[in-house]
């Protein structure tokens, strides 16, 4: 015999009255028993990997800890950037195009400045747009994604249509297009970098969404009256922290990459501000005789691109269960 809410009730199944008006329309509970609950086991999520073992897969996985060291650069620079430069980014009283030497390790631009301390202090700029515009776009894509696969339906359509939309765009034109219309600046860079790429992020949430939304926890969760936000939030939210995580990290990079590509176009930040791109763009003219111009910035975003795509995909093969599962 189990007790619930003040009243035994036996090993077997029983009705209870439920609805008002006293109609006949009843909801039949599963047995309980000593301490086992059924309802208990219905709402018992999908068990994560170890902690131990997924932290250990960590360790191993090599392109983790490149990532980490890029990440770690990158931050730095961002936040002691101005402080760790050698020289004031905008002082042009050196020797026009300069080639690296001691005092000047990557040298100087066309208008007599330490490109080494323009980079550095340029960091902030490139990689804030690019962190900015990966958060937007999980946002406002993430938001859509998850109506679109729980909803299913006519949102389900309406807003995958839109999708399919801007799929249908390539990304540099759409963003392009976004600034030409705005206009350049910090921010609407952002914004643009955003639209052009919250569509990934819808596409993988609506589909880890609509493998998620009939499981028995979440079938549980609202037989037991949970409104559809605390669902989605409480119970959906949770178990797709492994692939927006991923998605987060690769979203990163295309955005700063994106930034210097727009900058390049003469169409990113404000071109008093220090960027890669707007280095880049500064030293295609004299790529001939003054080749660190170019080279040094262009190999700055090519490496931190590929330090983002090496922590996401290493971060992917650590989160998957079954990698997890066979790293013990």
């Amino acid at each position: 015999m189990a007790s619930v809410g003040g009243k035994k009730v036996s090993g077997e199944a029983t009705s209870l009255p439920h609805g008002s008006g006293g109609d006949a329309a009843t909801a039949t509970l599963p047995p309980v028993s000593g301490h086992t609950s059924q309802l208990a086991a219905l709402l018992a999520e999908p068990r994560r990997p170890s902690e131990d073992r997924f932290w250990r897969r960590v360790r191993r996985e090599r392109k983790i800890l490149i990532g980490i060291i890029f990440l770690a650069v990158l931050v730095l620079l961002t936040i002691f950037g101005p402080l760790i430069a050698p020289h004031d980014p905008d002082n042009d009283d050196f020797e026009l195009l300069q080639s690296p030497s001691w005092s000047h390790p990557l040298g100087t631009d066309s208008f007599g400045r330490d490109l080494l301390s323009r980079m550095i202090v340029g960091t902030r700029v490139s990689f804030t747009v690019g962190l900015l515009s990966a958060v937007i776009a999980l946002a406002v894509g993430g938001t859509l994604g998850l109506l679109a696969g729980y909803y299913g339906g006519r949102v389900d359509s309406l807003i995958m249509r839109f999708i399919d939309l801007l799929w249908a765009f390539p990304v540099i034109i759409l963003a392009v297009a976004i600034v030409a219309v705005f206009g350049a600046g910090f921010l609407n860079v952002i914004v643009a970098i955003a639209v052009a790429y919250f569509d990934d992020f819808a596409r993988i949430i609506r589909a880890k969404v609509l493998s998620l939304r009939e499981e028995d926890f979440t079938t549980a969760a609202r037989a037991l009256g949970a409104t559809d936000a605390r669902v989605m939030a409480r119970h959906l939210l949770p178990n797709m922290v492994a692939p927006i995580v991923v998605q987060l990290t690769f979203a990163v990079g295309l955005g700063i990459l994106s930034e210097s590509t727009l900058t390049f176009l003469g169409l990113g930040v404000n071109p008093s501000t220090p960027t890669w791109g707007l280095a880049l763009n500064e030293g295609r003219d004299f790529i001939r005789q003054a080749w660190w111009i170019s080279v040094f910035p262009g190999l700055a975003i090519a490496l931190t691109v590929l330090g983002f795509n090496l922590f996401g995909d290493g971060l992917r093969d650590a989160l998957d269960v079954r990698s997890v599962g066979d790293a013990a």
